[in-house]
């Protein structure tokens, strides 16, 4: 069976004889109270990866979304969510909705959208709060971070990132010879850009393949959500075992991120190739979730189940942004020439089945699976 539904994109897995060992695993004391040991070096790291002045450790992007837009919310002011934002975020942003704080959204990538609203809650004294994810999977597209800074600085207001999908993935000075940049330090780097009024959330879970998440900004905003965060009271910080995972996946990252980072893109661009020369065509740009919309005279559980049998496993959801069934690949350096071929061949075959008369329909209600 050739897996196409892990996230895992630049093949890290962490054996534990390749990690540092430890002498316990937790402390079993909130993160208020401390750390693990390395803890700090390795959000030293990270925060130069990414180009931000500080970052820390957050057992998962829940614990930080949780906490960020609470604190935030101590001020008086109104959040802009993207359409397109992932649940997670969403989930965040609703817990400050709940404390009674305005949340509007706008249309996916179109800071214009929100421009007129943006000034009008201004002269109410309100900060602007705009949210969105720095890379979006479904696209493609990178945020136009640029144009959301200038709607917010002059009020004082924050760009909130969750570059989850960029992290280990997008990096600076991109070219032929590395079409998604070098360093894989994410949205920020890709774009060149830098502000204390940018907060980027993170987890390390897919592009570096360790599951604990990073917040980075300014030193102030940092310090500020250490102490104010209400999860760092209740919950234990990251366990030794995942910092120590975090440390090798940038140590990896530094020897073979670029050489793993080339290779991931020659994957898609290998599987965007054969399907293009059967006139097929995937969302999700030169990113590694390919996703294949099938067409009205198809069944998507039908298509999913014979993917299967010839040995393809996808991952079967409904769209962000509706209720048409999907089906996305995950591309992973993991992969060989032999999968990608073989899951275009096998979606080529499955098409030309699906629009024949013999073709059985199957038609019931999806339960919406997001990566």
């Amino acid at each position: 069976m050739a897996d196409f539904t892990s996230a895992l994109y630049l093949g890290l897995r962490h054996s534990s004889g390749s990690l540092r060992p430890w002498d316990q695993l937790t402390a079993g004391k909130p993160a208020a109270l401390g750390s693990s040991p390395g803890a700090v070096a390795v959000a030293s790291q990270l925060a130069a990866l990414l180009g931000c002045e500080r970052a820390t450790l957050v057992p998962s992007t829940l614990h930080l979304f949780w906490d960020l837009f609470t604190i935030l919310a101590s001020e008086r002011i109104v959040i802009y969510m993207d359409t397109g934002a992932y649940a997670i975020v969403k989930w965040g942003v609703e817990r400050a909705a709940a404390g009674g704080t305005a949340v509007r959204t706008f249309r996916h990538h179109d800071p214009g959208a929100m421009r007129a609203q943006v000034q009008r809650d201004a002269r109410r004294g309100l900060r602007p709060v705009v949210v969105r994810d720095g890379l979006c999977p479904a696209c493609g597209g990178p945020a136009p971070i640029e144009s959301y800074l200038a709607q917010v600085r002059p009020y004082g207001g924050y760009v909130v990132l969750d570059d989850t999908q960029a992290l280990g993935i997008l990096g600076q000075k991109a070219k032929a010879a590395a079409p998604y940049g070098s360093g894989g330090g994410g949205s920020l780097r890709w774009s060149h850009i830098y502000s204390p009024d940018l907060i980027v959330g993170s987890s390390m879970a897919k592009g570096f393949g360790v599951p604990v998440a990073v917040l980075a900004g300014s030193e102030k905003m940092v310090r500020r959500f250490e102490q104010a965060s209400s999860t760092r009271i209740h919950c234990s910080p990251p366990s030794n075992a995942v910092v120590h995972a975090a440390d090798h996946a940038l140590s990896v990252n530094r020897q073979q991120g670029d050489h793993l980072r080339l290779r991931l893109w020659q994957l898609v661009s290998r599987f965007k190739k054969g399907l293009a020369e059967a006139g097929l065509s995937t969302h999700g740009g030169d990113l590694p979730v390919q996703t294949w919309e099938p067409s009205p005279e198809s069944s998507p559980v039908g298509c999913h189940n014979a993917l299967l049998q010839r040995g393809i496993s996808s991952v079967l959801h409904l769209a962000r942004h509706g209720f048409q069934a999907q089906i996305s690949f995950l591309i992973t350096a993991l992969h060989r020439v032999q999968d990608i071929d073989h899951a275009t061949d096998a979606l080529k075959d499955v098409t030309q089945r699906a629009i024949s008369p013999g073709f059985l329909l199957e038609k019931h209600y999806e339960k919406s699976i997001q990566f």
